[in-house]
C-alpha cells in the first residue's frame, strides 16, 4: 500500500523554524528579561521565551492570548486573579485572556504565548 505525501506548500512558505536560545538577544520585560523566540513568524502562531523574574513582576493580563508558563529554576508564587499558589520547578500553568497575573520570587520559567506575544496585549490596570 502506498501512501501519498500532502501537496507541498508554496516555495516561499516554510512549515518549520528552527532557532537557538543562545544567539537571541536578551531584552528587558516587566518580570525582569526574556529571550523571544520566533517574533518574527509571518503566521504569530506562537512565540516561545525564557524568561529570567528577578524580583516580583507586576500584574498583568492579557485580552487576546493564552500563556502557558513552566517553571525550571526557582521556586516562588504564582498570583492569578488575586489568589497565590506554590510553584517549583516542573510546575505548569495555562493563563487564559482576561486572567490577572504575576509570578513571585526569583525564577526561570518558559513561556508559551498562543498566538505569538504582542506587547500591545498587555495591560496593567
Amino acid at each position: 500500500m502506498s501512501h501519498a505525501a500532502p501537496n507541498p506548500p508554496s516555495q516561499s512558505i516554510s512549515r518549520f523554524s528552527i532557532t537557538h536560545m543562545d544567539e537571541i538577544e536578551t531584552v528587558p520585560c516587566p518580570c525582569g528579561s526574556a529571550k523571544r523566540a520566533f517574533a518574527d513568524d509571518p503566521d504569530q502562531t506562537a512565540t516561545f521565551h525564557i524568561t529570567e523574574i528577578h524580583a516580583d513582576s507586576k500584574a498583568h493580563y492579557h485580552k487576546k492570548l493564552t500563556e502557558i508558563y513552566h517553571i525550571i529554576e526557582g521556586d516562588g508564587e504564582m498570583e492569578l486573579d488575586g489568589e497565590r499558589f506554590p510553584i517549583r520547578p516542573g510546575s505548569t500553568i495555562m493563563i487564559k485572556p482576561f486572567c490577572k497575573h504575576r509570578a513571585i520570587g526569583k525564577l526561570k520559567v518558559i513561556i508559551v504565548p498562543i498566538p505569538a506575544f504582542d506587547p500591545a496585549d498587555e495591560w496593567f490596570d
